[in-house]
């Protein structure tokens, strides 16, 4: 699993890192990001949850 977040739509509410901070970070005035590379299995749930929770649909989880 993987997951992307759109630059462009992100409106950097922090929804995602305070959900799962091990995948996703946010910098004062930048989008948030989703770290590259495969998803440890146990932060699954955290990161579908931040996808699903996210305003504006900015992140994308692949499998």
């Amino acid at each position: 699993m993987e997951a992307f977040v759109y630059s462009k739509a992100c409106i950097q509410c922090g929804l995602c890192p305070s959900l799962c901070p091990t995948v996703f970070s946010l910098e004062p005035g930048q989008s948030a990001q989703a770290k590259g590379g495969e998803i440890p299995q146990e932060e699954w749930a955290a990161v579908q949850e931040a996808a699903d929770s996210c305003p504006v649909s900015a992140i994308e989880v692949r499998p």
